[in-house]
């Protein structure tokens, strides 16, 4: 089993900052691309950003700039630095993982979702 956990979500003015977490735990060999998509209210979900084991990013148009995602190898962890934010930053934000487990695997797992809001 695969568990992939968000944290850190909340409420926030505008121009202000947040960062959200995500682990992935469980019968994991490695945790290859991790990244984030959103949705807001009425919309379909769409990418944020996403980063490779080696580090690579690739972020939307809409954060690049006032977003960054890292991760943390050791710990199967991705974080999402959220600066400058706007109101439509506003979203449930999901985690992905794409994990390797111990049946020699590979396939995407993702979290539950954390709220983010912006206020204006």
């Amino acid at each position: 089993q695969v568990q992939v956990v968000e944290s850190g979500g909340g409420l926030v003015q505008t121009g202000g900052s947040l960062r959200v977490s995500c682990a992935a735990s469980g019968s994991i060999v490695s945790a290859n691309a991790m990244g984030w998509h959103r949705q807001a209210p009425g919309k379909q979900r769409e990418l944020v950003a996403d980063i490779t084991r080696g580090g690579s990013t690739n972020y939307a148009d809409s954060v690049t700039g006032r977003f960054t995602i890292s991760r943390d190898n050791a710990k199967n962890t991705v974080y999402l630095q959220m600066n400058s934010l706007k109101p439509e930053d506003t979203a449930v934000y999901y985690c992905y993982a794409d994990v390797l487990d111990l049946r020699m695997c590979t396939r995407r797992y993702w979290g539950q979702g954390t709220q983010v809001t912006v206020s204006s």
